[in-house]
């Protein structure tokens, strides 16, 4: 394979003949001079063709977002984008674009952007934008931070399947599939299998993975289909435990993203992050005069104003809210203590929007069959997960965490769909 200069070295190349390759951005023909500026994954640089070039009535009848390879001379020039151009000698065209684009690579100055619906209608062009694939940079950066925190603190990655026999959760909000003779169901999340990792000895795991739910929602957040991580220890103590080590991962997160992309100005938190239980949010949100429109949860309108308040008294963009009455916690959450109507579950709050679910599990068989028939749950489509508890299992807590939350909220992103590579919801199957 050809070895290309990347657009951003050809300045240190100077004097030398290179070799760019990358799209057309731009073209401006003249009748003894030509100007192409072709665009890589670094950046861009400018090509100078001459009319007595070899390349000349190549580059004339160029269009823009055709894939090119460029040759020549690297020559510095101040008066040039980045202080370098190529004094072009051959253009080979690999892929003639059409010469009408659906969508703008470039918007002009001043101008407003295309309409989400439409790019997302044309994904893979609207992602040759440098900002648009900026995004999926800096989430590769993110994720990068927590690997290294799961790789040095000692968790295995495991896999689980996307299709379940009995649902993850409730029951609710899932999507059924037939599946041969019988039905299956699309994971809501990997929950039973990564408690079976633990109860397999595993000690401390974590799962990359496609998350599904049947939600006919058409917030700025919510998507039926989601890239999700999630992690599980074993012998925790509490669910403080577990939002000691996500604290952990996050400030790896975010120091990786600040090493890579240091023009962000990325603040990276600092531990222990702030805590409040919910009836404790609630009244600080009554004395704010913010309506509650559930006792036990707290809304979108709910979640902002607390993390307001948390950024004015702690000066801090994370929140945990902890200790969910029993109404609003799964099954196989454990309570605070026996008889308690509350539970080691805790929701974690990134400037103002819910980006993880996490709690301490019940382990105890006996206690995981009462709660699960206090939910009114049938026992036996969950027989096999009740399994797991019957054989020795160590008390343990995780989380499900939802990075295109983080990175919308990082990058300040009006839509989590901005930060989804092909984004599924309701409406949207395509491309």
């Amino acid at each position: 394979m050809l070895k290309a200069t990347p657009t951003k070295e050809i300045l240190q190349k100077a004097g030398e003949s290179v070799t760019v390759q990358g799209f057309v951005q731009a073209i401006r023909a003249q009748s003894k001079i030509a100007f192409v500026v072709v665009r890589d994954t670094t950046g861009t640089i400018q090509g100078v063709v001459m009319a007595d070039s070899p390349a000349f009535e190549t580059a004339k009848g160029l269009s823009t977002e055709s894939v090119v390879r460029m040759s020549g001379t690297a020559k510095a020039e101040a008066n040039a984008p980045g202080g370098v151009e190529i004094q072009v000698e051959n253009i080979e065209v690999l892929s003639a674009a059409a010469p009408e684009l659906p969508i703008p690579v470039v918007t002009i100055k001043g101008g407003e952007e295309t309409e989400a619906p439409v790019r997302f209608d044309h994904r893979w062009i609207d992602l040759r934008k440098p900002e648009k694939a900026k995004i999926f940079k800096v989430w590769t950066a993110f994720e990068k931070g927590w690997r290294k925190y799961w790789d040095e603190e000692g968790f295995t990655q495991l896999y689980s399947p996307s299709f379940m026999s009995t649902p993850s959760e409730t029951g609710a909000e899932v999507f059924e599939v037939n599946y041969f003779d019988r039905k299956a169901y699309l994971a809501q999340s990997p929950q039973f299998y990564k408690q079976m990792g633990i109860a397999s000895g595993f000690e401390k795991v974590f799962m990359v993975g496609p998350v599904f739910r049947a939600e006919e929602s058409f917030t700025t957040r919510h998507l039926t289909e989601f890239t999700g991580w999630d992690f599980e220890m074993a012998y925790v103590e509490s669910h403080h435990d577990v939002m000691d080590a996500e604290e952990g991962m996050i400030i790896s997160g975010f120091k990786a993203v600040n090493d890579a992309f240091p023009e962000l100005g990325l603040t990276v938190p600092s531990q222990p992050f702030p805590r409040i239980t919910m009836v404790e949010a609630k009244a600080i949100l009554k004395e704010r005069g913010i309506e509650s429109g559930e006792e036990h949860d707290l809304s979108p309108e709910e979640e902002r104003a607390i993390s307001e308040y948390v950024k004015e008294k702690h000066d801090h963009d994370f929140v945990f809210i902890h200790e969910y009455h029993k109404s609003k916690s799964a099954f196989y959450h454990m309570r605070l203590e026996e008889g308690s109507d509350h539970s080691r579950r805790a929701d974690l709050l990134y400037k103002g929007i819910e980006v993880t679910t996490l709690a301490q599990r019940e382990h105890r068989i006996d206690i995981l069959e009462k709660q699960s028939a206090e939910k009114g749950m049938d026992l036996e489509p969950l027989k096999d997960y009740l399994n797991f508890f019957r054989f020795g299992v160590p008390p343990h807590g995780g989380a499900g965490i939802g990075p295109g939350r983080f990175i919308m909220k990082i990058l300040d992103l009006p839509n989590v769909r901005e930060a989804t590579y092909l984004p599924r919801d309701v409406k949207r199957l395509n491309p």
